[in-house]
């Protein structure tokens, strides 16, 4: 009877614990669209720009877990250059900030995977607390990642009105 009761009480202790213990956090990362889709173990999903590596310098491909996490670390390897928010998941690839934020959308590390600043504070602060899977798929070099970014680039330059002639402009220059 005892053992019986010791079960039953373990059983719901198990249940009652609270379910985000077991809550992790999904990275995945595509190299062909330079996209970083999240999904927290609380239900939130975000998809942000990245940059990976630029020909030259592989990012790593395949399925990681985080090794380490840092606030600040700064690259002795390459001019002391500042990573914030680091999660290191192979060797010395991380993911983390960069005050680069115009290269996110193509290639442009050494290697690393970076986000904005705002974006990877953000992800460090959910990793932190819940843990994650890192899932890196895609190649960015490939011929449907040059087509991708063609196609962004240049919907990135479609005018949003029609331009303004120059009589139209005479009349009243102050226009918009």
């Amino acid at each position: 009877m005892r053992t019986l009761f010791k079960h039953l009480l373990a059983l719901a202790a198990l249940l009652a614990a609270p379910s985000y213990a077991h809550a992790h956090v999904d990275i995945n990362i595509d190299l062909t669209s330079q996209t970083m889709t999240v999904h927290s173990g609380t239900g939130e999903t975000f998809v942000w720009p990245i940059s990976s590596g630029r020909a030259g310098y592989a990012t790593p491909r395949g399925a990681f877990r985080p090794r380490a996490l840092y606030t600040m670390v700064h690259s002795a390897k390459y001019g002391n250059a500042p990573m914030p928010h680091s999660i290191f998941f192979y060797g010395q690839y991380a993911i983390h900030g960069t005050n680069a934020v115009g290269d996110l959308g193509r290639p442009a590390s050494h290697g690393c995977i970076r986000l904005s600043p705002a974006n990877a504070a953000t992800l460090f602060a959910m990793v932190e607390r819940q843990g994650a899977e890192i899932r890196i798929v895609g190649s960015p070099f490939s011929d449907e990642a040059r087509g991708e970014r063609r196609s962004r680039l240049t919907l990135a330059f479609a005018p949003i009105r029609p331009t303004r002639t120059l009589k139209e402009w005479a009349r009243d220059p102050l226009a918009r």
